[in-house]
């Protein structure tokens, strides 16, 4: 029954074209289950320790020191930029705590910007509330994929094809892509723990594969679609499973606030990425796509049919994306020191 109503729920999500279809699938097909069963479900540890390196894995795959390094003398701009952008993020977040209920960490978590699947995968173990920092950080990519074919016809009017158009190609199977998988799933998740790293097995494979990526022998491996495919409804299951019907009415009764949190941040996103063009010399495009607030895919696959600086955006998106992840444990031991 469970497992007939994860992939009930993924199926209808994917054809519908949702982000992350299998997270949000594992979560749903849990989330009606738990409500529905008379006990309390729960998953094995193992599975969500795997999820969570299988993610790690997925974007430490994405991190190309060559792409990094390509940003020149842009460097300055882009790490400022980036910076203020996740500090303004967790301030305007911290609205959400007019909810009773919401934790300094939790609000910081649900709102920061980028980074959705890393957030979701170690909300838990930092000590937020892994409901409520799912649901809303995937409603702002939800609504980022939303406005993008807009913004980029309606704004920039670029010269390329349709914006979303091109897809960007899935990972296939193959022996080395499961031999990086494997090793950095499994070194990881003992780098993680010898490191004492806060979320090891996310961190620690992250780092493991990042480093795996850097040798001749991987190239450009990357973890399969279906693999990836399989840690997000682990992720996605684990939360679902925590869902009850009382925390869905403290969600619902949030939505308000949050939606108004979300605007302010992609809205505060573009006009830095006006900035970024003007102190970068990149086209305002380029600029945007590089600090839209989600949806990485969708951007690099928009960066790519309009003919755009795709090292730029890439390396822009990347560097917020391993800022995020290596400041959400600071931030939650500070914040949870500060509000103890």
């Amino acid at each position: 029954m469970f497992v007939a109503a994860v992939a009930v729920t993924s199926t209808v999500l994917s054809i519908g074209g949702f982000p992350s279809p299998l997270l949000f699938g594992g979560l749903l097909g849990a989330l009606v289950f738990a409500l529905g069963s008379p006990r309390e479900v729960s998953l094995p540890r193992w599975s969500f320790v795997a999820g969570q390196a299988i993610i790690g894995v997925t974007i430490g795959a994405m991190v190309d020191v060559g792409t990094l390094v390509d940003l020149g003398g842009d460097w300055p701009a882009v790490i400022v930029i980036s910076v203020v952008t996740l500090v303004l993020s967790v301030v305007a977040g911290q609205a959400l705590r007019l909810h009773g209920g919401v934790s300094a960490v939790t609000a910081s978590f649900s709102s920061v910007a980028g980074g959705a699947s890393g957030m979701t995968a170690i909300a838990h173990d930092l000590g937020a509330d892994d409901r409520v920092v799912t649901v809303i950080q995937y409603l702002r990519v939800l609504i980022v994929l939303l406005a993008m074919p807009a913004a980029v016809s309606v704004v920039f009017h670029p010269d390329g094809g349709a914006g979303l158009a091109t897809a960007v190609a899935a990972p296939r199977w193959s022996v080395d892509a499961l031999a990086y998988t494997a090793l950095a799933v499994v070194g990881g998740v003992l780098v993680g723990r010898l490191l004492r790293l806060p979320s090891p097995a996310l961190l620690g494979a992250l780092l493991v594969a990042a480093a795996l990526a850097a040798l001749p022998v991987f190239g450009d491996v990357q973890v399969p679609a279906w693999l990836q495919g399989v840690g997000y409804v682990l992720i996605g299951a684990q939360v679902g499973l925590r869902f009850t019907v009382a925390s869905l009415r403290a969600i619902g009764r949030m939505l308000p606030t949050a939606l108004l949190v979300i605007v302010f941040i992609i809205g505060s996103c573009a006009a830095f990425g006006v900035l970024l063009a003007d102190l970068t010399g990149v086209s305002r495009l380029d600029a945007y796509l590089a600090t839209t607030p989600g949806g990485l895919y969708a951007v690099l696959a928009t960066a790519a049919d309009t003919g755009g600086n795709v090292t730029f955006v890439t390396a822009v998106q990347l560097i917020r994306l391993l800022l995020v992840l290596i400041a959400a444990p600071l931030l939650a031991r500070w914040l949870t020191r500060r509000h103890s």
